[in-house]
Parts: C-alpha cells; structure tokens; sequence
C-alpha cells in the first residue's frame, strides 16, 4: 500500500472566499481533484513539513537577530506603502551575509513570477519556518501584512529570548559539574602519583582512604582510553536513542520530573505555546491550523502530545481547554484562563497575558535553579576535591605523630 503525504492548499470559493486546508493523499493530484469537486479554484498546494524547528535560520547560519531586523524593516516599507518586489530589493541589497542575500532575491523573484510572498518564502524554511510562513499568508488574505510582519518581529525578539533563559538555566550546572569533575582528574593524574611516590619511599601502611584514591588515579593512569571510549559510546547510544520517537518521549518526560530544571522547562514549554498560538490565532491563522504548527514547534514531545490531542479534539467539537486539562501537562491556571479567553471570544489577548505571566515565572525559576544549584555546586566540589586532599594528608599526619612520638 503507497503511503500517503500531507499536503496544505489553498483556494478561492466560487463565492472568491480564500480557504485554507490539509489533506491526505498520495500525490498532487488527488489533492486537486479533491479540489475540483469542492468547486475550489486552486492557488497553491504544497506538502506539510513533518518537523518544524523555532530556531528560525539555524541551519544556514541566519541569527534570530537578523531575521528580526529584516522583518520589522520589511514591515515598516511595505507600511509605507512600497511594493512587495522592491522591498526585497532594497532589503536583499543591503543585507551582507550571502546565504542571506540569495535567499530574499530568489523570494523577490517569485514574488515577480506571479508567487505571493507565503509560497516564496515556503522555498526557504531553512531560514523562515513554517510558522512564519504560514503567518505571511495569513496577513496577506486578511490585507495586513505590516502589522503581521511587526507581530512576528516581536515574537521572535521574545522567544529568542525565552531559549537563552532556558539554555542559561540548563548551561550554569553543566559548567560547573564539569570544572568539578576536570579538577578530580586533574588531581588524580597529576598531584596524586606525586604523593603516592613520597608514601612508597616512606613504607608502612597506609590509611584506607589514601589507598582507595590512589587505587582510583592508577586506575584512570591505567585505562583513561577505555573510559573515554566507554563515555562516548555512552554518549553517541544517548543520541541515537533520543532521535526515535520513544527515545525522545521518555528522556522530555525524565527532564520534566527533574527537580527545578524541570520546572524551568514546563514553565518554557508553557509560554512558547501561549506565545505562538496567540500570535498565530491573532494573525489570522485558523486556530486547527495554529494547534499543528505550534505542536510541531514545541521543543518538548509531552507537551506536543498534549497539543496534538488537543487539535484533535477541537475538530471532534470540544473546546481547547478541556483536552488541555485532561492532558495535565497544563497548569490549572493556564487551562482556566484559555476557557475565559475562549468564552469571551479574547482567546489570543489571554493566550499573549498568559505568555507575558510564564515569561516572568521563567525568570523567577532560573533565579530559584541558580540559588538552589550553586550551594549543592560548592558541597559536591567540596566533598570530591577536599576528600582526596584529606585523603593525601592523612599519612602524613600520621607520619608526623610518629616523628613527635
């Protein structure tokens, strides 16, 4: 049986109504006549992505940065009311990274062969993303790309933002964990065979904690190569593990039971979402649509799950709030003010409140997690570093007593 692809079109109903859509099949063909028989006149068709990564640009070397200042640039032309051809112009012109700079030319092109500007972006996820492709197609059918254009500016300044948070929160033990564990080995291999030599030519027994850390560094002097290979081994087993959708599903879910880190990452999981669905929804996008494209942008798979259950149960009839709580991945009050937003027709305006809230509930976690590691940080470096000098002075203590005696 031929597997069947998602495919996006869009069209214009006989009463000149722009409709968007998905559907399955196997080729573009079937999608058309799909169509046909809707009695849609078709303007575009492409396949869905199946993964969308936030990090906009990253794999071509295009910043957040710079993708922000060409697009409140592109916002305050095409505000000013120059055409869409000559704002890419300008804006190819004066962009000096060349990766960059081909990309906008080719979309100017499309845009000149008759493509909207959506379907000449959609040519270069690599930089743009399907979030942010699907937002220009929503400004340009609702006539407000400016101010779509502005939205995604801030957006990007805000959850570029939110990542750095979060990848401080998660750098800070890392680095110090491992100034800890390079100072053991630094000590084991350097400063400890030199004590071991003076203990030989001293003779006598030694105490039981010198001898476990010298047994320790003639290990590691001994078979440092078979560690290192095992740790990497390890580490390339992890990866490979993480890249099947189980291995991802377990380790999200072990990092959310991690205590503190894992309050940082469900609060940052939070916000993205609010962040992206209320900037999708009020843009225009339909809210089916905006629940795929924020599950794929997730960066966490419990917290894709929940929202592909959640859009799954909207296009059955349920409202977004209830789905959101059975999933419990949602704090009880997101899920109360999604209901409020949804009820009084102001889902996007509480989705954004509930955004600026968590963003702020970020922060207030990595202080929690910086105040909480750095006291662990200077006891386990502590234990392990004034261990093995205990364990280095104890003989001669022992060889001082019995001088004295």
């Amino acid at each position: 049986m031929a597997a069947t692809t998602t495919f996006i079109w869009k069209g214009k109903t006989a009463k000149g109504e722009i409709i968007a859509g998905e559907y399955k099949g196997l080729d573009r063909r079937e999608v058309a006549e799909y169509l046909r028989k809707r009695r849609i006149v078709i303007q575009s068709v492409r396949e869905r992505p199946q993964n969308v990564a936030m990090r906009f640009g990253a794999k071509r070397g295009v910043s957040v940065k710079e993708l922000c200042v060409f697009t409140r640039q592109f916002a305050t032309m095409v505000n000013a009311g120059l055409p869409l051809v000559q704002c890419l112009d300008v804006l190819a012109r004066q962009q000096p990274k060349p990766s960059f700079k081909q990309a906008i030319q080719n979309v100017m092109m499309e845009v000149e062969g008759g493509q909207t500007l959506s379907e000449g972006l959609a040519k270069h996820k690599h930089i743009f993303g399907d979030l942010y492709v699907n937002m220009i197609a929503a400004g340009e059918t609702g006539g407000i790309l400016d101010t779509i254009l502005q939205r995604l500016a801030v957006f990007l300044e805000k959850n570029d933002a939110l990542q750095r948070k979060i990848k401080g929160a998660m750098t800070y033990p890392a680095i110090v964990l491992f100034v800890a564990v390079g100072a053991c080995i630094f000590m084991l291999i350097g400063v400890i065979p030199v004590f071991a030599k003076m203990f030989a030519d001293f003779g006598g027994e030694l105490p039981a904690p010198t001898r476990v850390v010298m047994g320790l560094s003639d290990f590691l002097r001994a078979n440092w190569y078979i560690l290192g290979a095992a740790i990497a081994a390890l580490v390339f087993a992890f990866k490979r593990f993480r890249k099947t959708d189980k291995g991802e599903m377990l380790t999200d879910k072990a990092f959310l039971r991690i205590p503190i880190i894992g309050t940082v990452l469900r609060k940052g999981g939070v916000s993205r979402f609010t962040r992206t669905l209320g900037t999708l929804i009020s843009s225009g996008v339909p809210i089916l649509q905006g629940l795929e494209i924020t599950a794929r942008t997730a960066g966490n798979r419990v917290i894709q799950l929940a929202v592909e259950n959640t859009a799954k149960s909207i296009s059955q009839g349920d409202t977004i709030a209830e789905p959101l709580k059975q999933s419990g991945v949602f704090p009880p009050m997101v899920v109360q003010m999604i209901a409020v937003g949804e009820q009084t027709g102001a889902l996007d305006e509480m989705l954004s409140k509930v955004a600026d809230f968590y963003d702020d509930e970020v922060d207030a976690a990595v202080d929690a997690l910086t105040a909480a590691i750095e006291p662990i940080m200077i006891v386990v470096m502590g234990t392990m570093v004034g261990g093995m000098l205990i364990a280095m002075y104890l003989p001669m203590f022992k060889m001082a007593s019995v001088v004295g005696g």
